[in-house]
């Protein structure tokens, strides 16, 4: 009972198979590609594994790329399917506006955390934090309901952006510290304050709102950037989002 977690970002694409679609089900391979080389997989690294029998992907990258994946996987005998946020899934409500909008990665991250938080104690607010190209940073509440969440740019962005925009500035290459005295530095560290002041704004608003301290819990392939900067207490957890598609899986094929 083979299950292959497939998780489409903005440049690159991770994979893992277990043994089974459940949280704790093992590993038996896993990998990355950046986008660009996914046409690879299928004579790559897909070519030594025998067919799962279900999968489940997250993508944000956009249609095409989610077709060119499932032209990859036409060698096996499994449907692709493909996570779109709904009202309520796996113990989370989702109060989205328009709840079929958010995010994907946001919505399976966010079943991830609220899962990984129980395993951990009773139920308490969340903040998740997704450190990428994008960042986002969505609360819960102790019900599990999703509260609603911030969307801002990761440091690529930020920087792209000042270079494009500002004469005579270039993307250099620097050093997070408190008081800035040369442009890379102060490039680098505005832009890792930003997203630092924007997840402590939000665990003061869940705070507020729940009257309760929450966890919070961080991913995404930046993340670990982003930790010596964080003032206040949080986890950091690699692949969140294999943990949200394994425990949608184990409900949607048990």
């Amino acid at each position: 009972m083979t299950f292959l977690a497939v998780d489409i970002g903005n440049t690159r694409l991770k994979w893992a198979l277990h043994t089974a679609p459940r949280r704790d089900a093992p590993v038996l391979a896993q990998g990355v590609e950046f986008l660009e080389n996914i046409d690879k997989l299928a004579e790559g690294d897909w070519a030594r594994l025998a067919s799962p029998k279900q999968m489940l992907g997250c993508v944000v990258a956009g249609d095409a790329v989610k077709r060119r994946v499932e032209e990859q996987m036409e060698p096996w005998d499994v449907s692709a399917q493909w996570v779109v946020a709904s009202s309520a899934e796996a113990g989370l409500t989702n109060g989205y506006d328009y709840p079929a909008r958010l995010g994907a990665d946001r919505w399976v991250a966010m079943i991830g955390a609220w899962h990984r938080g129980l395993s951990q104690g009773p139920a308490r607010p969340m903040v998740v934090v997704m450190v990428g190209t994008a960042v986002t940073v969505d609360a819960i509440d102790a019900s599990g309901r999703f509260l609603g969440g911030l969307i801002l740019p990761g440091h690529g962005i930020m920087l792209r952006a000042l270079e494009s925009g500002t004469a005579g500035l270039h993307v250099p290459t620097g050093n997070v510290c408190e008081f800035p005295t040369n442009t890379s530095d102060a490039l680098t560290s505005g832009g890792t304050y930003a997203i630092a002041g924007a997840v402590e704004r939000m665990v003061a608003h869940v705070r507020q709102r729940c009257g309760a301290e929450p966890r919070c819990m961080m991913t995404g392939g930046a993340g670990w950037k982003m930790a010596p900067s964080m003032s206040l207490s949080f986890e950091l957890v690699d692949n969140l989002l294999f943990d949200g598609l394994l425990e949608m899986a184990a409900r949607r094929f048990a």
